[in-house]
């Protein structure tokens, strides 16, 4: 979901659809499709998510179904045949610009004289942003303004930026493999620790002080700033504690950061008592809503690619004080 955030972020008013599930570990290209409408893109093409999540289902047509027909125009023929309604041609499958467009051309002519069009081309290779000017005049020429131009082949919001910075006249972004695996970061390094027995706090000692587990029941708190806007911290406290005057680094001895003034808000919510659910879900559709509202409250300055400020997370005075009172109990 944060990557499908960030590749929104630069894809504008774009549209995104996810094609991630041949790259996805098991089952996790079936969740990636939900994460990816929560954070952003509208469409995914993996069927069987879309049916269970009530996902927009979208998707073109493949290379294989070209070389699996005598010739590129009778593949696109066949295929404007089966999806008169919704028809995408591939045109990289040999040349674009010499044989996929004029094909494409020629299947979009045939289908007007049936009442039909011809929705997009998609660029899966190349010069994406070259051959997506290139093919914008070729279909504006043959009074084809209408169709749009999808591209794919290994975007990622990096890439996407570039061809929109080159004015690259893309509609629609297929983003696969570095989506569903959250390139570069693939994988979550964090671990269970067990934080309260009952009502009796515990901790986990580390000669990494990093490493060293936070006791107790806690509560997160956000600070916004006089405008409502995240202030650009978190407080990690006691789930009971009243109200934090200053927060303290993890880590760093005596470097700390006022917050008393400030608007707070939890951020936790009792999702499981006692091995039951006691909270309702909200839709997808409200939760992808909710994620683009908090990303609209983060300054700018937080969600550019580089060099962006770090977002403070620090603790309460009386779960510092907490710590280190075990700390000290167990090192004696």
């Amino acid at each position: 979901a944060t990557k499908a955030s960030r590749i929104r972020q630069v894809a504008k008013d774009g549209v995104l659809i996810d094609f991630g599930l041949r790259r996805a570990q098991g089952l996790g290209g079936y969740h990636a499709s939900r994460a990816a409408v929560v954070g952003g893109f509208d469409a995914t093409s993996n069927a069987r998510a879309a049916r269970d999540f009530s996902l927009q289902p979208s998707g073109t047509m493949a290379h294989s179904y070209v070389q699996s027909h005598e010739s590129e125009l009778a593949a696109f023929r066949s295929f404007a045949a089966a999806r008169p309604n919704d028809c995408v041609l591939l045109v990289d499958t040999y040349d674009t610009l010499q044989s996929g467009l004029p094909n494409a051309i020629t299947v979009a002519r045939e289908m007007e004289k049936k009442g039909q069009r011809l929705k997009a081309i998609r660029l899966d290779s190349g010069d994406l942003a070259y051959l997506a000017k290139r093919s914008r005049a070729m279909l504006d020429a043959a009074g084809l303004q209408e169709v749009k131009i999808a591209a794919s082949n290994q975007l990622d919001e990096y890439v996407i930026r570039s061809l929109m910075s080159q004015g690259a006249p893309i509609d629609v972004f297929g983003v696969g493999t570095s989506l569903v695996i959250g390139r570069p970061d693939a994988a979550l390094d964090g671990v269970y620790k067990m934080a309260a027995v009952g009502d009796r706090p515990v901790i986990k000692l580390s000669e990494n002080v990093s490493k060293i587990t936070l006791p107790a029941k806690k509560q997160v708190w956000r600070v916004l700033d006089r405008d409502g806007l995240f202030l650009g911290a978190d407080v990690v406290g006691l789930l009971d504690e009243g109200e934090i005057p200053r927060m303290h680094h993890p880590f760093v001895p005596h470097q700390s950061f006022a917050v008393a003034g400030y608007e707070t808000e939890p951020l936790l919510q009792r999702v499981m008592d006692e091995g039951r659910i006691v909270y309702d879900p909200p839709s997808l559709s409200r939760t992808a809503r909710y994620c683009r509202d908090r990303l609209d409250r983060l300054p700018a300055e937080y969600k550019r690619f580089e060099n962006p400020h770090i977002y403070k997370v620090g603790l309460s005075g009386e779960l510092k004080a907490l710590r280190d009172r075990l700390i000290a109990q167990h090192r004696k």
